[in-house]
């Protein structure tokens, strides 16, 4: 329990600092289902342990120690009371911050929804008449693809072709799930921020190459990407396929070069990482489930 119950904490930091060397060497699509995976796992995990030492306090509580007296037991302390309280107010922070992230996912979903009303049921491609170069997928049954006039005047005719199709992958790949489950994540456990930027890094990068496969030229799929950093350059707002992130110039160049590898052997080390803080968090609360009932019995 004393150590356990501290040791997720520590492996979500050491998934932080894996994440973006997965996310630079392995094969997009497989890193970003697996470092979402170990986030979400290791985010409960911390989230129970949090809620372990909050549950630690009942040893100290009144009646658990007189009852213990009266048994003649010799009461264990598991953690310091200090660090049971400061438990509490972290654990509180974790559902405000859980409960943010969720309203403000609510509320990008309705907008989106908003965007899509009165288009008929079977339209994929909706054009916005607008001076922002943007262009982005909404999920949904069926999803659409929103796109400017802006962006659609800042393409050529081939480089729309890799827009749709990266727009596309989003859509047949169900990324916007992934990320919001790496979001979520992120939010129960702020160390996990990093993985959280990897995934979604990942996702765009995943776009990129399946956008590549679908026009068959990967150095074309390069120049649209780079044209549309241009474009929202220019405009100094939010672009399509997140142009203005810092990322734009590693996508284009892993775009110059072969698509990397799957390393299935990485993918597994990092899976057990994120394996091993549920593990850690199961055999402490069956420490504590012990140390309580050896007091109450």
């Amino acid at each position: 329990m004393r150590f356990d119950v501290y040791t997720p904490l520590v492996l979500s930091l050491l998934l932080s600092v894996v994440a973006p060397v997965l996310a630079g060497r392995v094969a997009p699509a497989l890193a970003a289902r697996v470092l979402t995976s170990a986030a979400v796992v290791t985010a409960a995990a911390t989230t129970w342990t949090l809620i372990l030492l909050v549950a630690a306090l009942l040893g100290d509580a009144p009646p658990v120690v007189r009852e213990a007296r009266e048994n003649g037991r010799r009461l264990v302390d598991p953690v310091p009371v200090l660090v049971g309280v400061a438990a509490g107010v972290a654990l509180a922070a974790v559902v405000w911050r859980v409960q943010r992230t969720v309203r403000a996912e609510r509320r990008t979903r309705r907008a989106l929804r908003r965007l899509c009303a009165g288009q008929p049921a079977d339209t994929e491609l909706i054009v916005a008449a607008s001076e922002v170069p943007q262009a982005f997928a909404i999920p949904g049954r069926p999803g659409r693809i929103l796109v400017t006039s802006a962006m659609l005047s800042a393409l050529e005719p081939g480089e729309r072709r890799v827009l749709l199709a990266h727009e596309r992958a989003h859509l047949a790949h169900r990324h916007g799930p992934l990320v919001t489950a790496a979001t979520l994540a992120a939010a129960a456990n702020p160390l996990l921020a990093p993985v959280r930027s990897a995934v979604v890094f990942l996702v765009e990068r995943w776009a990129d190459e399946q956008a590549a496969a679908a026009v068959g030229d990967r150095r074309a799929t390069a120049r649209a990407l780079a044209r549309a950093a241009l474009s929202a350059g220019r405009a100094r707002t939010a672009c399509a396929l997140h142009f203005t992130d810092r990322a734009v110039t590693r996508r284009i160049a892993a775009l110059q070069v072969s698509p990397p590898p799957q390393l299935w052997s990485a993918a597994t080390a990092v899976l057990a990482l994120g394996a091993l803080p549920a593990l850690l968090a199961a055999d402490a609360t069956g420490d504590l489930l012990g140390l309580l009932f050896g007091v109450l019995s």
